[in-house]
């Protein structure tokens, strides 16, 4: 430090470049109040992006986010751009709803795509965006996010989901009944129940249980008077958050399984609301919502 500051009285702009080089541009966005940090990793890349997401996501000391989201290019000839997504303690996701809705809407406002049909790579496989725009303005997006899957012994072990090492209500919604598993390309456990606010109190021990080898993100949701679901989620890596897209899918999915909705349903979420359709053509679920710029800025790796 003496030696740099030494050097600074000679070449005053030393440190203001030393501070440039180490700064990364990123733009916070939200998709119904699940906010991330994305970085346009074309541009500007990331050696360690599981410490920046735990760095940057701190909401006291940080930025503040769900997560950090990269979008890169993608390796896969079918795809447009490729995603990849970090949860706010560091650990790796398949997949988030919401931030590919903020991608699309990233994507075509930012000038790097003048496509209105985007295929996007992840770790779970590629989906297609499809922005609705009107005055070059995205104002909501469709994702198809495939087909739903009940049945996956890499993400749920129905047998240990009758272990005794939690408390069995943990495990039933009202009235005793099981919740269901679905996979949306991410472990999702929706139980219905009045009490949706016990989230965080329930969450979080869920999220561990031993049925669930990778971890699991719980939904707990209710069946309103005018058919919408109001639901709340504890997201695998995040704890409480705004939204899940995902977990909207999965929601809608479980309700209709279980007879308590039709194929389309509106999910009520913390943030806001996303439409979710169970197309019975192709098995394929869509998820339609709205995504947003909050601010631009740079952070130190």
């Amino acid at each position: 430090m003496v030696i740099r500051d030494f050097c600074a009285t000679f070449v005053p702009d030393l440190q203001q470049k030393d501070s440039e080089m180490s700064k990364i541009p990123f733009t916070k966005m939200h998709g119904c109040g699940n906010d991330y940090i994305y970085i346009d990793v074309l541009q500007h890349p990331i050696d360690a992006p599981q410490e920046a997401a735990v760095k940057w996501s701190d909401r006291h000391k940080g930025i503040g986010s769900d997560g950090l989201v990269l979008i890169d290019k993608s390796p896969d000839s079918r795809a447009d751009y490729s995603m990849r997504i970090f949860n706010a303690d560091g650990s790796e996701a398949m997949m988030c709803g919401n931030a590919s809705r903020c991608i699309g809407k990233y994507l075509y406002e930012r000038g790097l795509t003048t496509k209105t049909e985007i295929h996007l790579l992840t770790l779970s496989g590629i989906k297609v965006l499809s922005l609705h725009v009107k005055d070059n303005i995205v104002e909501s997006v469709t994702v198809d996010m495939g087909e739903p899957v009940f049945e996956d012994k890499n993400l749920f072990n129905p047998i240990l989901a009758q272990s005794q090492s939690l408390p069995l209500a943990l495990w039933r919604g009202d009235g005793g009944e099981a919740g269901t598993f679905v996979s949306m390309g991410n472990p999702h456990y929706v139980i219905f129940t009045e009490d949706v606010d016990q989230v965080g109190e329930t969450g979080r021990g869920l999220e561990y249980h031993p049925a669930f080898p990778q971890r699991c993100n719980i939904e707990f949701a209710r069946i309103e008077a005018d058919g919408s679901i109001r639901t709340r989620v504890w997201e695998r890596g995040s704890g409480i958050t705004q939204a899940c897209g995902t977990g909207a899918c999965a929601t809608a999915v479980a309700a209709f399984k279980t007879g308590r909705a039709g194929r389309t349903s509106q999910i009520v979420m913390d943030g806001g609301t996303l439409s979710i359709e169970w197309r019975e053509s192709d098995n394929h679920v869509y998820m339609t919502g709205p995504a947003a710029f909050v601010f631009d800025g740079e952070a130190e790796l």
